[in-house]
């Protein structure tokens, strides 16, 4: 029970920092966007932004599969799909959790 413990601290510690690190990406998305309004922004920082952006509409798709009905049936086969086709469905802060030493059983 103790390791379990452990591991679900670990793995809760892992998901705060990576929601406060979310968190400064997208308050630095949404400077970069005020600049581009205002004319003084750098290609880079453009980029970056819309990285920044296409990771919140995952995380925004993921949310709106896991609560349509049959969502264990749908999302195994949509996730199937989108390898077969090179889509990327998984935001980057999922992915950097998923470390084999920190899976929960």
């Amino acid at each position: 029970m103790k390791i379990f413990t452990k591991r679900f601290k670990r793995t809760l510690s892992k998901l705060q920092a990576s929601f406060l690190e979310e968190n400064r990406e997208n308050k630095k998305m949404l400077d970069t966007y005020i600049k581009f309004v205002e004319g003084s922004v750098s290609e880079r920082e453009l980029d970056l932004a819309n990285s920044q952006l296409r990771q919140i509409l995952k995380n925004l798709g993921l949310g709106i599969f896991l609560i349509l009905p049959f969502s264990p049936i749908t999302l195994p086969y949509i996730f199937l799909k989108a390898k077969e086709l090179h889509i990327d469905l998984i935001p980057n802060w999922y992915k950097s959790l998923s470390n084999d030493d920190d899976r929960l059983e």
